[in-house]
């Protein structure tokens, strides 16, 4: 009855020590950042109502979904994404503030991933959301944000990869087939399924579309990518939104991040309340990815506020483990004086270990009955000083 009693559930695992630490500076690393540049912070609940993330149209796949009731028989969610919660925020709690408002978060989000391997469930991400605000500047202040984030976190290389909404729902939408063979090319897209994606797009009568939408996986670069989609695609959504790419690419290579900026014209984004420029961080040494946003300019009509917004979250579990791994965190420091108290100078004592640590030395109060017995354990922990406390203070160097 209890085989599962020394496990963690699938997708979750514990966090000792160095990477308590590591989680710990990240956040912090991009808190401040965030504060720095006119962001607040806000928090949502762990548990949301599920038609937050339904309402008759889904925006998040229901069977990545954890799920449970409460005590009226609502279907719950735990939080599988933080924009809608905060796009709901908005529109209720701050409908009266001047916009744009700027807003971050550093919270859990928990997302079944169904045991693929290396994946987890539960992840921590830190992220921001300019709500109120549309157009180039405010894609752009998010982008420039985006690699930010990155670079200050001291991770070594690192990339964010750009693309846009428009120009893959400009392409589906001139296929003459029904919605859910459009929604399984997105699926296969988004999955890198390259090879199941060339099986559908085979059954399919032959099209210029078609055959653009099977170069998608190859249209990955610099501003060469956006001159050779501009020649083969023709019609004005297309269009419009290669140019609203090359004209923000050509400001983040002004502003210095060309080595850092790449195109990519096959990126789809599972979430489906995206509506623009959508983009993505990676960082070398890691298959995850560390940043991923856009533009979604008709979500908070869900909660009656017609208002433009943009956003990207980071993955501050996968930062960490970068960190962790060019050893950028200090480890933890250790006790280096251990105060035992003899029999009847306890109050003594805690008094010692306050003035110590107050002094900014890690200290630990004795627990052990027998100063040998304390003695023995300093000598364990590699604890340079024991101090032993009544009228006077013995101090014993190990």
């Amino acid at each position: 009855m209890q085989k599962n009693l020394r496990i963690t559930p699938e997708g979750t695992r514990d966090l000792l020590f160095e990477e308590c630490l590591a989680r710990r500076k990240a956040e912090s690393i991009l808190s401040n950042l965030f504060q720095l540049r006119g962001y607040s912070e806000v928090m949502t609940p762990g548990i949301e109502l599920y038609d937050l993330f339904d309402a008759g149209e889904p925006v998040i796949p229901a069977e990545s979904m954890y799920k449970l009731t409460d005590s009226r028989g609502r279907l719950l969610v735990m939080r599988p994404d933080s924009t809608l919660p905060i796009a709901r925020l908005t529109a209720t709690r701050l409908k009266d503030a001047p916009f744009p408002v700027r807003l971050y978060y550093a919270q859990d989000v928990y997302h079944m991933n169904h045991g693929r391997s290396g994946h987890n469930d539960q992840q921590f991400q830190a992220g921001i959301e300019l709500i109120g605000a549309s157009g180039e500047r405010a894609d752009l202040e998010m982008l420039s944000l985006a690699v930010e984030s990155l670079r200050i976190c001291d991770v070594g290389d690192f990339r964010v990869e750009i693309g846009h909404v428009g120009f893959f729902l400009s392409l589906v939408g001139q296929l003459n087939v029904d919605d859910d063979v459009k929604d399984t090319i997105r699926t296969l897209i988004e999955d890198k399924n390259y090879a199941a994606l060339g099986g559908v797009l085979d059954t399919l009568e032959p099209s210029d579309p078609v055959d653009f939408i099977r170069m998608l996986p190859r249209l990955f670069g610099g501003e060469e990518v956006l001159e050779t989609a501009w020649a083969l695609c023709s019609n004005t959504e297309s269009h419009a939104a290669l140019k609203y790419l090359s004209n923000l690419y050509k400001k983040l290579c002004a502003l210095g991040l060309s080595d850092h900026v790449m195109i990519d014209l096959g990126m789809i984004h599972q979430n489906e309340y995206y509506t623009g420029v959508i983009f993505r961080g990676y960082i070398e040494g890691s298959g995850d990815t560390v940043i991923s946003g856009g533009r979604y300019d008709t979500l908070l009509r869900r909660f009656g506020s017609d208002l433009p917004a943009t956003g990207f979250g980071v993955n501050v579990d996968s930062l960490t483990k970068r960190m962790l791994e060019r050893q950028a965190v200090d480890p933890p420091k250790p006790s280096i004086v251990l105060v035992h108290a003899l029999p009847g100078y306890e109050t003594e004592a805690f008094v010692k270990v306050g003035e110590l640590a107050y002094q900014g030395m890690v200290c630990e109060f004795s627990v052990f009955n027998s100063l040998e017995e304390a003695l023995v354990y300093a000598e364990r922990r590699c604890i340079s000083e024991v101090h032993a406390v009544s009228d006077t203070i013995k101090i014993y160097k190990l």
